[in-house]
Formats: structure tokens, C-alpha cells, sequence
């Protein structure tokens, strides 16, 4: 008789359910996560200046193609003379963290999930960013390691982390511990609190500033979408102060070992960071309501002829609404967060559900909000102009990007991870596949211009391998300076191609819109008739 493997637990001690594991979050390659590279947080960057350079400047190229829209506010409000440790929730898997340290003003010592310095190729450029690896419950629980390594594993990341944030370095950490799919927060995790208060204690024992630990709101329009719309939201810093950390804290740290900050410090903390942190989130009972208070928003800002105009701006619309609607008494505590009840919310759910199904949503609506609006030729001009420019760079998109794209999707639409890691890979496969594919397509683009400079040169009508001179050296730099032309070269026709992209989708939009007749106009109509009667009785 043979016994099976226990099951690993779904539930924490507190009942709270533990994040599903991919493969490869459940593979603990123990002597490669001991030898992580640790963080030189005296140095200008915590890890390798090149290539800690490198990875910001390719991250800023691909997420300019990744996304529509790209708005931040609240950098002003940032301390410039102190590390700040930056919290925010977790929906969009490595799309959140790039989210906040490439649009904040200093470099970030980092800390992620173990197995992003234990992967292949990924591992190559996190361990020289000095990446730290953090172990969660659920790794744990699930046998990965044992309590003894994760506690080795887990308190040296939290000591560089504090230690890089104590000389000044932003971090990012995410209270919740895992990304997720809600549309409200998860309970809050201790590490961040323990971390920042520890850096505080660092900071004191060598007389510089205490950090301020910095709420962050995330925003995304749809995570999973190519050219979605993101809007990072910088909140209010919360400095900690002396009476924060205690003297024998900063004692036990002065040898650089880590030590525990006491637990009523971390316990008030983690309350006073969720307070602020929670309403800079939806904070709905699901997604699809605060679907509909993104409607309830376009419908309001119809009737008073003031249409919304960004993404912002129907975030705080919606945000309005929600607190003008949830009851007073809502425990941001508590993560369960109960449904709204209000007479416009049916009507509008309804009408937003019908939307969502054809793939449209507020925006779509006409300038009184009382059905969806229909096709303007005016919108329809840029689009042309841009159009000539499209179709000749597609064959150069298609050939710099058509396997980057395709393994994106490939490894996006099947991973294991969920739905909130579906950029992730869509943005890892841009960046890594640029460097893997981009120098081979140009070895063989200049290869064959090569073997066919007789038929380029009498197609163009000038010998353009002699346009340095005739001699070997000459020609040597004509193929150089060409094979140099291309990155960037590759990198404007995705750029083209993705307004393209918008202009495609834009006209998608357009046609659904059109199509919807019949049944289904009417009910939504009628939705959105009762809306606006409700809405009539409304007092905000």
C-alpha cells in the first residue's frame, strides 16, 4: 500500500486564503537564493550601475509601447533627502513594481518573489540588480523549504532592504504579499512594516533622516490588455518619527543583524498605512460594480456637460461616487467589503454589464448618456494620416517583433500564474526578446543586403556600399553604421504600429457599436432611461 503526498494547505492560520502556486514559484533552488548578490548601498545604484541603467532605460521603451496612456501625480509630495519605502496593492503582477520605481525619482533596492533570481535568463539580470528573493507562507507551507530557510532567507532580504532604505534608496513592497484578482484588498502582510521600521532604526543609529513609507495608488483601465491605460498616484507620505522606533531597536541593529521591530509599532503602522491606502483602490464588492460607478461617472459628466477626458479623471469620478455611496461606517479593516446599496446602482450595473459583453464601456456612450453614441467622421482623420506611415513599417514591425509577439502571447494566454500576470509576460518577452532576437535579425538583414548589393544598388541607383569609400575599412563601417540603424529602426515601427494598434481598436469600438440593434439597444437604452431617473433623486 502506497501513501500520497499531503496536499500543502490552502488557508493561512488565519483562515485567509494562500495564493495558488505556479511551478515555478513552488521550485526552491536553496544554494542559488543563498547566493544572491547582496545590494553595495553605498554605490549609486544598489546593484550594477550598467545594467541597473540598461534595464531602466529598456523598461521606460517597452512600457511606452505597452500602454495608451501613462499619467503620475503626487511626485511633488515625495521627500527628496530620505529613503522612501513605496506601498501599494497587487493586481498586475510585474507590471505594479515598474509601475512605481520607474516613474520615482531615485533607484530602488528590490526585493520579489524567490524564483525571479533563480529563473533562467530572467535570474541573469535581477542577481546583477542585486535583486533580494523573499520566500512567502504559502512557499513555505507548500514544502518548498524548510521554516529555518525561509527565516535565513527572508530576515537577510529584509535587512538589505531596510539597510538600502535607511541610505536613502526607494523600495517597493506590497502589504497583501501576493498579486491577486479582487477588486478590494487583501489582509495586510507584517514584512513591509517590519521592514521600514527597521530601516528607521539603521537610519538613527547613523544620524540620517528616517524614511517615509509612501501609499501608492495603481491604476489600470483593463491590467491584461496591450495599450491599456495606467495611472500611477503617488498619496500622502506617512514619516515615521522618533517615538516610532524605539532605542533598543535601534540598538539591536547597530551590529547590522536583523532584529524583530516590536510588534505594537508594526501592528499600528500596517492600520495607519491601510487607512490610507485603501481608498486610493476600487474597495468594491466586485469588479462589475465598480464597473458601474465608472458609468454612473460618464453619465454624470454628460449631464453636466463635462465629459471626462483621462483615465484620472474617471478614476476620481468613480472614487466620488463610491464614498458618496458606500455607508459612513465601512471598517477599512475588514476585507470584505459589502455591496453598495442604492437605487442607481441596478440600472447602471445592467447597462455597464451590457457594455462589458461587446467589449465597450462609458466612454462609448453618446453626450447626453443615454445611448451609445455613433460614428464621427472627424475621428476618423488622424487616423488616415497615420495609416500610409502604418503600412510601411508593419513589414519592419512584423519582422523586428513577430517572434518577441508571438512568445508574449504564448507564454501570456497559457501561463499558470493567472490573469494578473498576463502583461508580466507580455512585457518580459518585449524586453528580453529584443535582446535575444534583435542582434540575430540584424546579423541576417545585414548578411543579406550583403548578398544582394548588386540588385539593391541598381535598384536604388547609387553603389550605397561605397558611401564611405571604396576601400574594405570604408565598406566595413557602411555595414556597421547599417546594422546600428536598425535597433532603432525596430524600436520606431512598433511605436507606429502600436498607434496603429490604438486606431484598429478605436475602429473595432465603432463597428460594435454599430451593430448593436435590436433587443439589446433597447434594453440597454432602458437602463440607462432608469439611470438618469434615479440620478434625477440623487443628492452627492
Amino acid at each position: 500500500m502506497t501513501s500520497s503526498a499531503q496536499e500543502p494547505p490552502s488557508t493561512d492560520h488565519r483562515g485567509d486564503a494562500l495564493p495558488v502556486l505556479s511551478k515555478s514559484a513552488t521550485k526552491m533552488k536553496m544554494d542559488r537564493l543563498l547566493s544572491t548578490p547582496l545590494p553595495d548601498c553605498k554605490g549609486s545604484t544598489p546593484g550594477s550601475f550598467f545594467w541597473t541603467h540598461a534595464a531602466w532605460f529598456i523598461s521606460r521603451r517597452v512600457r511606452a509601447a505597452q500602454f495608451r496612456t501613462r499619467e503620475v501625480t503626487g511626485k511633488s509630495t515625495l521627500p527628496a533627502d530620505r529613503g522612501n519605502l513605496c506601498c501599494a496593492w497587487h493586481t498586475n503582477g510585474l507590471q505594479d513594481p515598474l509601475a512605481i520605481a520607474l516613474n520615482h525619482p531615485r533607484f530602488f533596492v528590490l526585493g520579489a518573489r524567490h524564483d525571479l533570481v533563480t529563473r533562467p535568463l530572467l535570474s541573469w539580470w535581477t542577481r546583477r540588480m542585486a535583486v533580494q528573493p523573499v520566500v512567502r507562507k504559502a512557499e513555505l507551507l507548500a514544502g518548498g523549504c524548510s521554516e529555518e530557510e525561509a527565516t535565513q532567507i527572508n530576515g537577510r532580504t529584509l535587512l538589505m532592504l531596510a539597510t538600502g532604505i535607511s541610505e536613502g534608496f526607494g523600495c517597493v513592497l506590497f502589504p497583501e504579499g501576493t498579486s491577486h484578482s479582487d477588486s478590494s484588498m487583501l489582509r495586510f502582510r507584517t514584512g513591509p512594516m517590519r521592514t521600514v521600521l527597521a530601516a528607521g532604526a539603521i537610519a538613527k543609529s547613523k544620524g540620517l533622516p528616517l524614511p517615509a513609507v509612501i501609499p501608492i495608488g495603481l491604476h489600470f483601465r483593463n491590467r491584461e490588455l496591450f495599450r491599456t491605460d495606467e495611472w500611477v498616484e503617488y498619496g500622502t507620505p506617512i514619516q515615521l518619527t522618533d517615538e516610532d522606533i524605539p532605542e533598543d531597536l535601534v540598538e539591536a541593529v547597530k551590529d547590522g543583524l536583523w532584529s524583530e521591530p516590536p510588534a505594537e509599532k508594526v501592528t499600528a503602522l500596517r492600520d495607519k498605512l491601510r487607512l490610507d491606502l485603501v481608498p486610493l483602490t476600487p474597495n468594491t464588492s466586485d469588479w462589475l460594480e465598480y464597473d458601474a460607478l465608472h458609468l454612473i461617472g460618464h453619465v454624470e459628466a454628460a449631464r453636466s456637460n463635462q465629459p471626462l477626458n483621462s483615465w484620472r479623471e474617471e478614476v476620481l469620478s468613480a472614487r466620488a461616487l463610491r464614498d458618496a455611496l458606500q455607508p459612513e461606517e465601512l471598517d477599512y479593516m475588514d476585507t470584505t467589503v459589502p455591496s453598495i446599496e442604492h437605487p442607481a446602482l441596478p440600472p447602471a450595473t445592467a447597462a455597464a454589464n451590457m457594455l462589458n459583453e461587446h467589449g465597450l464601456d462609458g466612454r462609448d456612450l453618446n453626450a447626453k448618456g443615454t445611448d451609445v453614441r455613433t460614428f464621427n467622421p472627424m475621428n476618423a482623420v488622424m487616423p488616415l494620416l497615420r495609416l500610409p506611415v502604418s503600412l510601411l513599417m508593419l513589414p519592419v514591425c512584423l519582422y523586428a517583433l513577430g517572434l518577441q509577439i508571438l512568445m508574449g502571447r504564448v507564454l501570456g494566454d497559457f501561463t499558470d500564474e493567472g490573469l494578473d500576470a498576463r502583461s508580466s509576460y507580455h512585457f518580459l518577452a518585449a524586453m528580453f526578446g529584443s535582446l535575444m532576437f534583435w542582434p540575430f535579425l540584424t546579423v541576417l538583414l545585414v548578411l543579406g543586403m550583403h548578398l544582394n548589393a548588386g540588385a539593391i544598388t541598381e535598384a536604388i541607383g547609387f553603389d550605397w556600399q561605397a558611401v564611405f569609400g571604396t576601400g574594405v575599412a570604408a565598406r566595413r563601417l557602411t555595414y556597421l553604421l547599417l546594422g546600428i540603424t536598425t535597433f532603432p529602426l525596430y524600436w520606431f515601427s512598433g511605436r507606429v504600429v502600436s498607434k496603429f494598434w490604438d486606431d484598429w481598436a478605436d475602429f473595432k469600438r465603432a463597428v460594435v457599436r454599430m451593430k448593436i440593434r435590436g433587443a439589446q439597444r433597447q434594453n440597454l437604452r432602458g437602463a440607462l432611461r432608469t439611470l438618469h431617473a434615479e440620478m434625477d433623486k440623487m443628492t452627492l
